[in-house]
C-alpha cells in the first residue's frame, strides 16, 4: 500500500509494517555518514557502519518475508540486527526491536495504543541488557522520552501519534548534548563530550522519524 494512503487508517497490518521497516532500513543506510560522524565526536566512529550493516541484513530478511503477525516483523528486524552487527550496538538495537515486538505478541495490527507497549518494552529490555538509564548519554535519552510521549498520544490518529513520538525523540537527542557520558569510550571524555549528541540517540531519531514519515499524509 502506498504511504500516502496509510494516513486514512488508524492501524498498520503486518505487511505494511514490513514495508515501513524497509523504509527505515533505507533511511539508516543513507544516514551512515551522519551517524559515523556523531560517533567519531564521542567514540570509535563505527556506529554508523554497524547500523548500516545491520539494516542491510534487515533488508535481506524482510525482502521476501510474508509476515503473519506484528511480532514477526519486529522480531525479524531485531534478530537480523543482533546477528549481523555484533558488539554493543547490535545487542542494544536488536533488543529494541525484539523486546518491542514480543510485547505485541497478541496484536493483529499496529496502532497508537500499541506504541507505548512497544517502546516501554524496548526501554525496559535495553536497561536490563546494558545497565544504562536515561541521563547516561545513550540511545535511551531519545527512546525513553519517545516512550513517555507514546503513553500520552494513544488516542491520536496514527500519523499524529508517530510524529509526536518522533518529536519527543528528537528533543531527547538534543538534550543528550548536555549530558556527560557514563558508558563506552565516550565515558573517558568527561566534560569534553558536552555539546555532542549520542550517536545511538541519533539512530533512534532516524528510525522513529522515518516511521512517522511513512504514515504521514501526502503533501
Amino acid at each position: 500500500m502506498a504511504a500516502q494512503t496509510l494516513h486514512k487508517t488508524m492501524e498498520l497490518k503486518p505487511n505494511q509494517i514490513r514495508l515501513m521497516m524497509l523504509k527505515v532500513a533505507d533511511a539508516i543506510i543513507a544516514a551512515e555518514p551522519m551517524l559515523s560522524q556523531a560517533d567519531r565526536d564521542l567514540g570509535d566512529g563505527d556506529h554508523g557502519l554497524g547500523m548500516k550493516r545491520g539494516m542491510e541484513a534487515v533488508k535481506a530478511q524482510l525482502g521476501t518475508l510474508e509476515p503473519n503477525s506484528v511480532e514477526q516483523v519486529f522480531v525479524t528486524v531485531g534478530t537480523a540486527m543482533m546477528t549481523s552487527m555484533g558488539g554493543a550496538s547490535g545487542a542494544i538495537f536488536g533488543t529494541l526491536f525484539r523486546a518491542g515486538g514480543k510485547a505485541l505478541a497478541t496484536a493483529g495490527t499496529f496502532d497508537p495504543p500499541d506504541m507505548p507497549l512497544f517502546l516501554d518494552a524496548a526501554v525496559e529490555g535495553i536497561m536490563k541488557r546494558g545497565g544504562a538509564k536515561p541521563g547516561d548519554k545513550t540511545m535511551l535519552d531519545a527512546l525513553a522520552p519517545a516512550a513517555a510521549k507514546a503513553r500520552e498520544v494513544t488516542q491520536f490518529p496514527l500519523p499524529e501519534a508517530l510524529a509526536a513520538i518522533a518529536d519527543a525523540a528528537e528533543a531527547g537527542k538534543e538534550a543528550s548534548k548536555n549530558m556527560i557520558a557514563q558508558f563506552g569510550r565516550a565515558k573517558t571524555l568527561g566534560e569534553a563530550c558536552l555539546g555532542f549528541p549520542d550517536a545511538g540517540a541519533c539512530s533512534v531519531v532516524v528510525i522513529l522519524r522515518t516511521m512517522a514519515d511513512f504514515v504521514a499524509p501526502a503533501a
